[in-house]
């Protein structure tokens, strides 16, 4: 007759007979340990909840940069088999210490003649791996395969795996349920545990950066590569010792193709472990996103690709249209790994973003997008008016917003001052403008008008969201305008629907910039009316990313990145520190 047995904190043990009992442990409580001594892996492990429940990682890496990117004729791969090799595309066990421990308690009194099994059962056990520690070594096992009594005697070792990321929650929500059996050939007992995959999270700027990627640009790129010198001597004046990783396609807009995000797990220290994930825009028919395969998978990295419309990318697509809200808690909802900001077009340009990408985006839980207008620029990416910093208080954290009104109040005062005739712009290349010219040039002051109303109503979004006041708020001087941007429209994106008639930066955009951490901050070079020795759009940028004690650092992208309709944040790209849990700190 079959009997129930109830373990401490609720754990149910269905047995056969008394001294026939499976029981599986796995990290329940997050300490990076499997406890089958005690009692504190026992609550809560045949469900999974915020707060308790094992996980595990996609282990989608390259450890051994074995992956190929070319056939035998030396071509490049196409992008679906470019995509398809990892740490977990086969049944090899290349990257164990990626592996999510779980152990079956010793069963000292088994006799000889019982056996045992494990499996992962339910939605999603196509897309789980489960190995066997034996004598150093790890062996895949199915719900075939057979454990003997001198392992369940010991206690076995086993080690889980993810072979993809969660892509829709529809299809597959991240949880996996591991069943384990315990046979004498009459009577079984059966236990399992549930699990949950890592999310792929976006990084905030509240996580230190430790490296910056951008394009190398090439021998017809010469602006490029004195932006990528500049760049360098900024990064490691500002303390960052790791070089610059770079790509070596021709497309400058490292920013646009991938976004890094990062899974992890408990480790055994007790810290978090895991991987970077490279996240491929949705744009296929983009050459250089093919990077995050041929460039960046490698050990302690995987990537992967969301499936685009093809037919053209979209600008709306691209990834300098994702920022991510640092942490908050507001009107009853809670963010504690951030939230994904992200721009819609509307019908001026080309909608919202790849639905295929918010599915993605939405399907990992934790981070879900919220959508912004920006179909009042040209390029459309959320990235040029508005970003996050961190501050002072009981947040942590800030929003900076482009200015339109204080960049005409730095010239209005400036005319005042007897400096109407001053070139708008230092930069050698540009025009020969004159302040005075630029405040009778009413286009121009209508597309501040414009883009002043539209960064007003963002901003109210963003304020109710999060909670942010607006004594607060970091107001960036910034001027817009609607001239030559068919030029910059087109190195930037190749469309079926452009906004001609949306705004572009006038002056170098300073909030599209690069957070290195709370102390550095990399500009585009402001390139402004110089008076009295001074460049005044330069010195009220640092003025005010100075209030929250930031350096800023300046980079000239005038000719690599400005003219063709974006600033550094376009053309760089940021691996940050992954440290901080995703799940709640034990107490």
């Amino acid at each position: 007759m079959a009997m129930v047995g109830v373990l401490a904190g609720g754990a149910v043990v269905v047995s056969a007979e008394p001294g026939l009992v499976a029981d599986l442990r796995a990290d329940v409580n997050r300490d990076g340990v499997v406890d089958t001594a005690g009692q504190s892996d026992v609550a809560g492990k045949q469900t999974w909840t915020l707060d308790r429940g094992a996980i595990f990682l996609p282990n989608i890496g390259d450890q051994h940069r074995r992956c190929p990117v070319k056939d035998a004729n030396g071509k490049p791969l196409p992008d679906d088999k470019l995509a398809e090799c990892n740490d977990a595309s086969d049944d090899v066990a290349r990257a164990p210490e990626n592996l999510a421990p779980l152990k079956t308690v010793p069963l000292g009194n088994a006799p000889s003649d019982v056996w045992g099994t494990v499996a992962t059962v339910g939605p999603g056990q196509d897309k789980v791996r489960l190995f066997v520690n034996r004598a150093g070594a790890w062996t895949k096992v199915s719900g075939t395969d057979r454990l003997t009594a001198d392992e369940l005697r010991s206690g076995v070792n086993l080690g889980i795996d993810a072979k993809d990321v969660v892509r829709d929650s529809k299809i597959w929500n991240g949880r996996i349920t591991v069943r384990f059996t315990v046979n004498d050939g009459a009577k079984t007992a059966t236990d399992h545990v549930v699990l949950r995959v890592s999310p792929v999270l976006t990084h905030h700027h509240l996580q230190r950066t430790q490296q910056v990627l951008t394009s190398e640009g090439t021998d017809e790129m010469p602006a490029q590569q004195r932006f990528v010198k500049e760049l360098a001597d900024r990064v490691k004046a500002a303390g960052i010792d790791a070089p610059l990783r770079l790509f070596d396609q021709e497309d400058p807009w490292a920013q646009d193709f991938f976004e890094p995000g990062y899974v992890t797990m408990p480790g055994a220290d007790g810290k978090p472990r895991g991987l970077r994930i490279a996240i491929r825009s949705a744009q296929p028919d983009r050459p250089a996103g093919r990077q995050v395969f041929e460039k960046l998978r490698g050990p302690g990295i995987g990537a992967i690709q969301i499936a685009g419309r093809g037919g053209g990318f979209r600008s709306v697509d691209s990834m300098g249209n994702l920022e991510t809200i640092p942490p908050y808690e507001n009107r009853g909802r809670s963010y504690p790994v951030g939230r994904i900001v992200m721009g819609d077009t509307g019908s001026a340009g080309e909608g919202a973003p790849d639905q295929a990408m918010q599915t993605f985006l939405r399907s990992q839980e934790y981070q879900t997008p919220l959508m912004v207008d920006t179909s009042w620029l040209a390029v459309g990416h959320v990235d040029e008016f508005v970003q996050f910093l961190p501050a002072a208080g009981r947040r942590g954290w800030t929003i900076a917003v482009a200015d339109p009104q204080a960049g005409l109040d730095l010239l209005r005062t400036a005319q005042r001052a007897g400096h109407g005739a001053t070139r708008m712009f230092s930069q050698p290349e540009a025009g020969a403008e004159t302040i005075d010219q630029v405040l009778r040039n009413d286009t121009l002051l209508r597309a501040n008008a414009l883009a002043t109303r539209r960064i007003e109503a963002n901003l109210r979004i963003l304020k109710r969201e999060t909670g942010v006041r607006d004594d607060e708020i970091v107001k960036v001087p910034q001027l817009f305008t609607t001239a030559d941007l068919s030029r910059a429209v087109s190195k930037r994106r190749q469309t079926t629907k452009v906004n001609m008639h949306g705004l572009g930066a006038y002056v170098p955009g300073a909030v599209n910039g690069i957070v290195l951490n709370s102390k550095h901050y990399v500009a585009a070079q402001q390139w402004g009316p110089v008076v009295n020795g001074q460049d005044i759009f330069a010195n009220a940028v640092s003025a005010a990313y100075g209030k929250l004690g930031m350096t800023v650092h300046y980079v000239d992208d005038w000719s690599s990145h400005h003219i063709g309709g974006g600033e550094v944040h376009c053309g760089t790209n940021t691996f940050r520190e992954t440290s901080r849990p995703w799940w709640p700190e034990r107490s």
